[in-house]
């Protein structure tokens, strides 16, 4: 059990699909905060002032010890924009990778030689047309 975990654990597409994710991670965290301390606040400038960190919909205000509840729309913005750079750089890898592959000649199947009953029923049919 512990030679296939080892066989498993240390094939190079586990081991590749790790270095993806830890990369994706960190991908992911450069473009939150490029999104959260970069972007946003520049938009929030453009738009007049706006923080999207403080856009929220109060449904129960706070009352004492009772935590208010809120939908915080600013925030659910901020990681739509987070969404929308992801994908579209991650469209952009996939579309550089596929267009840099190089493109394989599809070879066409070579003919098949006609069967003995082909040749046969073309014979027969050149002689039914010459007559």
């Amino acid at each position: 059990m512990l030679r296939e975990f080892k066989e498993f654990a240390f094939k190079g597409n586990v081991v590749d699909l790790a270095v993806a994710v830890i990369m994706g991670t960190a991908f992911g965290r450069i473009i939150t905060s490029l999104v959260n301390d970069l972007l946003m606040p520049v938009v929030g400038i453009m738009l007049g002032g706006v923080n999207f960190t403080d856009l929220r919909y109060i449904i129960t205000p706070a009352s004492g010890a009772v935590a208010g509840v809120a939908l915080r729309y600013g925030a659910f913005m901020q990681s739509l924009v987070d969404f929308l750079i992801i994908a579209f750089s991650i469209f952009m890898v996939i579309k550089l990778l596929t267009s840099r592959k190089k493109k394989e000649p599809v070879a066409e199947p070579a003919p098949v030689a006609p069967s003995r009953e082909e040749l046969l029923l073309a014979e027969i049919r050149d002689l039914l047309k010459a007559k």
